[in-house]
């Protein structure tokens, strides 16, 4: 399972969940994913924390393909280090939905027959708000496990359709701004 060896390769950080889903061969995670790794900190090898993860992120993977990758950046520059680790493993035709706190308008880019769709957020979390692009809402969830609910949602890809500008990576890059992730807490 591909979780698996994320798990051993370290990867895998602040994690939800890593389990099944009811269909053979799919397997489902949430929580975060490691872009650039802490330094080693000890004789052991046990990492201090990373430098970059990707947050809320949503994956579902078929044998040691990833269908699904979605998460939440705070810097559309961070996408290089999202493919640099993970793009070997999209399956050719996965989804990949980021969303990003410094674009101002939501974008779609294709690369290599992966359609990567960039969201402009700069508060909320990624599984509710890819669940109301999806047109998803609680009903359709009810009963299913944590990994069937990730596998629902990609499902639910086959009738996404949305307008969002079609441009190539550069150009998604260049529309970078200075907007930053709302804060929130006690007051």
């Amino acid at each position: 399972m591909l979780f698996d060896r994320y798990e051993q390769d370290q990867l895998l950080f602040n994690t939800n969940f890593k389990e099944a889903c009811s269909d053979p061969g799919l397997s489902a995670y949430r929580g975060e994913l490691i872009l650039i790794e802490g330094e080693v900190g000890d004789a052991q090898g046990r990492r201090k924390p990373p430098h970059l993860v990707m947050r809320q992120a949503i994956a579902l993977a078929e044998g040691d393909k990833l269908l699904l990758l979605a998460g939440s950046l705070d810097d559309v520059l961070h996408i290089r280090e999202v493919l640099g680790k993970y793009q070997p493993d999209l399956e050719p035709g996965a989804v990949l939905m980021l969303f990003v706190v410094n674009i101002p308008q939501s974008l779609t880019v294709t690369m290599d027959g992966i359609n990567c769709y960039l969201i402009s957020m700069q508060d909320g979390m990624a599984w509710n708000e890819m669940c109301e692009l999806l047109g998803l809402e609680k009903g359709d969830f009810k009963g299913q496990s944590a990994a069937d609910k990730v596998l629902t949602a990609y499902r639910a890809f086959a009738e996404f359709k949305p307008k969002y500008p079609v441009v190539d990576l550069e150009a998604a890059l260049a529309t970078r701004n200075d907007a930053k992730r709302d804060a929130r807490g006690p007051v």
